[in-house]
């Protein structure tokens, strides 16, 4: 069973149990060697390096270290520590004890860890190199799929293979689907064999059919490796660093059971099913040169509070199931936000700029993909500006508060106009004024300014503008009836609502997740008593419902 207590996100290389981090001037090694019984639970095994949520938390911070403390890295080798087995994905027993929401966001996490190893490719300059020698099944072929260059041991034994259909009546976490597909451009009809053979292909075929890039016998299956990961590391141009160092991010609970980061916090009301989430501006002054930018490191502002959101949207989704609606707040200056988001984009071409941008738009794009419901409340002291107001932008609704006095605004930077795209490729500008480039060109014409709540309004900036009379009111029904309704049905509302216009591999992979793997995962054809994920392992076959729907 997935343990009752609450999950950490936080991790480091010196307590990693699962996972081997080595550096090596230009080149990383990332060595997985699963420890059977150091899985989050002891109610299962991990066997044949299969993976919970825990192995896949140490992989995506080894994935961003690299990123932040490694800049000099240009290619990390996804090898395994143990024989003839590079990873046999999920584990069985896991899921099949796990709850569905649980499951869910399981499959959503190693999905985003995976995007994150794409984007560390092409925003980053870091390649990644699968070694497959040998088993690589599931979710360890979709980790495979994730990197840059595919080399499988040539032993005639060893294969790739996707067998959640048949083996487990479940699908292959949709990433792999979609990778298979839409990344690696396998045709539809081999796809089809591939997906529904469970032993996998192996060898000349897989290369044939594009399932791997190369192959090679075992006797030269290191050698092979080296060359692999110097034609990668030579395809990266540039130098970049020093690095810097990624300090915890650990939020104290307050005696409310309230998470309290240093520019985050979330309040939880459990009863009420509402969280407030909100974001502090700083108050220390903030670095506005490249060099200070690089002394300052991870404790500035534009980083840290967003490795801290990161992280507390980690916490609500896993740890807080039964939170349907998270109320976004912020706090302090709009001019401070401004001139945060003014000096990183006057930066961008420092390799740390770069990285804290590309992290900010992971972050918002982990929002977009978060199972709750999202409420702004743009009010007096609030500071939704640029990358802030982006936070806003992510919402389902934003309310604001029109005052005589004028002192409530909103502010729009170089955040809001092109660099932060969501999972489908357009900026949550574009989203919300599909097709329409007119008022997206209006509101840039007010760029670092300040926009009050009348011509916010005007501008379609906010979904609801009351004052000061109705206020108190038009919010509290508004969030009273949204916790009243079915969860079920607002997921698949949000998930539809949200990603308007063209769909990208990325947008796929969440939009599949939320329907059709969230929809599987309850049938009783994978789940029932008689189930494919509840049979596994067992002598008796899975009793199926043939009707189809």
């Amino acid at each position: 069973m997935v343990p009752a207590m609450a999950i950490s996100f936080q991790t480091h290389p010196d307590r990693y149990k699962h996972w081997t981090l080595t550096i090596d001037g230009d080149r990383a090694e990332l060595v997985m060697d699963v420890q059977p019984f150091g899985g989050l639970s002891d109610a299962y095994e991990l066997k044949l390096n299969s993976y919970d949520l825990g192995v896949d938390i140490e992989l995506a911070d080894a994935v961003q270290r690299l990123r932040f403390e490694h800049p000099e890295v240009k290619v990390c080798v996804v090898k395994s520590g143990q024989m003839r087995v590079f990873c046999a994905g999920a584990n069985i027993p896991m899921l099949g004890s796990s709850t569905h929401a649980f499951k869910v966001n399981f499959c959503k996490f190693t999905n985003e860890t995976r995007l994150s190893i794409e984007d560390a490719s092409h925003h980053s300059g870091q390649k990644y190199l699968a070694a497959l020698n040998g088993t690589c099944a599931g979710g360890g072929y979709e980790l495979a799929m994730a990197c840059d260059h595919l080399l499988l041991i040539d032993d005639g034994a060893s294969a790739v293979s996707l067998p959640e259909v048949p083996l487990l009546g479940v699908l292959p976490g949709t990433g792999g689907l979609t990778r298979l597909v839409d990344k690696r451009k396998i045709r539809r009809d081999r796809a089809d064999v591939f997906c529904t053979t469970s032993e996998g292909i192996r060898g000349k075929r897989a290369v044939q059919w594009g399932l791997v890039d190369e192959i090679a016998p075992r006797s030269k299956f290191d050698e092979a490796i080296a060359a692999a990961a110097e034609k990668l590391a030579a395809s990266v141009e540039g130098t970049k660093g020093p690095g810097i160092t990624l300090d915890p991010v650990v939020p104290t609970i307050d005696d409310n059971g309230n998470l309290v980061y240093q520019y985050v916090t979330v309040e939880l009301a459990q009863d009420a099913r509402t969280a407030v989430l909100k974001i502090r501006t700083p108050d220390e002054a903030q670095p506005t040169t490249a060099e200070a930018i690089q002394a300052a490191g991870a404790s500035q502002w534009s980083l840290r509070a967003f490795r801290e959101l990161d992280d507390a949207l980690l916490q609500l989704r896993v740890n807080h199931l039964d939170i349907g609606l998270v109320v976004l707040r912020t706090e302090g200056e709009l001019e401070t936000v401004l001139g945060i988001d003014a000096t990183l984009y006057a930066n961008r071409d420092h390799w740390l700029v770069n990285e804290i941008l590309a992290f900010q738009a992971r972050v918002l794009r982990r929002l977009d993909l978060t199972a709750k419901s999202f409420f702004a409340l743009v009010e007096e002291g609030t500071a939704f500006g640029g990358v802030l107001l982006e936070v806003a932008l992510a919402a389902d609704r934003i309310y604001m508060l029109e005052d005589e006095d004028e002192k409530v605004a909103v502010a729009v930077s170089d955040a809001n106009l092109g660099p932060m795209p969501m999972s489908h490729g357009l900026t949550r500008l574009q989203a919300r004024f599909l097709g329409d480039t007119a008022p997206i060109g209006r509101i840039a014409e007010r760029k670092g300014e300040r926009v009050i709540t009348t011509e916010a309004d005007e501008l379609g900036l906010v979904t609801i503008a009351a004052d000061d009379i109705d206020w108190d009111d038009d919010v509290r029904i508004a969030l009273e009836e949204r916790v009243s309704m079915s969860p079920d049905a607002l997921t698949g509302m949000e998930a539809s609502l949200r990603f308007p216009g063209p769909e990208s591999a990325d947008a796929k992979i969440f939009a599949r997740l939320s329907a059709w793997q969230n929809w599987i995962f309850q049938r009783p054809n994978a789940v029932g008593p008689e189930g494919a994920l509840t049979k596994y392992g067992m002598p008796e076959r899975p009793t199926f419902q043939w009707t189809r729907c």
